[in-house]
């Protein structure tokens, strides 16, 4: 009886020592193999779902605060430039950088270098003093006022205010100079002054004016300062010798503070009302050209294009996204194939109408 119960248990410990069969083996790798296959499709969907989740988000944020920035700069454009005296003229920032046909806000500006195909760029000026926007006239010397300059109100002006001296008729063409102040006291002293400005007025933009240009370069939102770069250069020596070509401009000019922003439209709202009453009454983009034309341009469409910067493996985008352009009657689309695979990625327009209120103010000018 021992003796048989110690063979069936010796038996059945060899029979489970003999492992799994190749077979076996084989059927679990293909289950292990599918398993895996199926995790890793769905860890894709998944991933490619978070990105573009997240890519939108960063785009919608991205186009926001980049419209944010836009839009609080041309709002206070204008701001001590506005006056027909100075709209208009040419303004010799400093020695070999001079500014033409100064305006609040100036879309495709002649001397800015344009940035990536079909969009536009802009150039926006003002200044912070707390001096007139129609400025001080100057009192002293009626024939040929020299320097330093005496006007009705010395103490709105301080030292290291930028000054732009206009004479009493306007110049053709109108050429004119950005000055510092040099001195406050019973006259104002500059540090170069101009000739001939009896009974001209005296413009004060403050310690710091902006002449800013935006641009669209290689899909990210610039911005060049003219006080400090010479923007309508493609690289000038005053970017030093590290700059370097992006878009046609420099990387040390142009600064980007965007990035997937794609396309920037923009339409000047004209006021064709006689006497002008501050209300837009047709938009389009012809840069006015006239001084008077300029203060009645009183408003800025603007419109801001962004991407997700997930690219989908399909189309995903039918039709090019569109914005209130009136340049038909009908919403304008926005060409975005310079990027052939443009139709995968999502779009966003931004858009909105800023009036500018430093022209309006001003209200009907003398001689317009």
């Amino acid at each position: 009886m021992f003796f048989v119960t110690h063979k069936s248990v010796q038996k059945t410990t060899c029979r489970g020592a003999r492992g799994f069969s190749l077979v076996e083996i084989m059927v679990g790798m293909v289950i292990g193999m599918l398993g895996i296959i199926v995790m890793m499709q769905l860890f894709t969907l998944t991933e490619g779902r978070k990105r573009t989740t997240t890519g939108a988000g960063d785009a919608q944020s991205a186009g926001a605060i980049a419209l944010y920035g836009v839009q609080r700069d041309i709002r206070q454009a204008g701001y001590g430039i506005t006056d027909v005296k100075l709209l208009g003229c040419n303004i010799l920032l400093r020695t070999g950088v001079t500014l033409n046909a100064i305006a609040p806000v100036t879309i495709n500006h002649a001397s800015i270098p344009a940035g990536d195909p079909n969009t536009d760029t802009l150039l926006v000026v003002y200044g912070n003093s707390n001096s007139s926007p129609q400025g001080e006239v100057i009192i002293d010397q009626l024939a040929a006022a020299t320097p330093p300059y005496t006007v009705t109100a010395q103490a709105s002006f301080a030292i290291n205010d930028r000054v732009i001296a206009a004479p009493a008729t306007r110049l053709t063409p109108c050429s004119l100079m950005l000055d510092t102040v040099a001195g406050v006291g019973a006259t104002i002293g500059v540090a170069t002054g101009s000739a001939t400005m009896g009974q001209g007025t005296l413009f004060d933009l403050g310690q710091g004016p902006k002449i800013l240009a935006y641009a669209i370069h290689r899909g990210n939102l610039t911005v060049c300062d003219y006080m400090t770069s010479n923007c309508a250069a493609a690289c000038s020596a005053t970017d030093g010798p590290a700059a370097t070509l992006v878009g046609g401009s420099c990387n040390t000019a142009w600064t980007p503070i965007a990035s997937n922003i794609v396309s920037l439209r923009a339409e000047y709202g004209h006021d064709v009302s006689v006497p002008m009453d501050a209300i837009v009454d047709t938009y389009d983009q012809a840069t006015p050209g006239t001084a008077c034309a300029w203060a009645m341009a009183s408003a800025l469409r603007l419109a801001l294009v962004v991407r997700n910067s997930q690219f989908e493996k399909t189309a995903v985008t039918g039709g090019a996204p569109v914005w209130a352009g009136t340049t038909s009657a009908v919403s304008v689309p926005i060409n975005l194939t310079i990027d052939p695979n443009w139709q995968n990625y999502r779009y966003k327009v931004y858009q909105t109408t800023v009036p500018l209120r430093n022209v309006s103010w001003l209200g009907v000018q003398s001689g317009c």
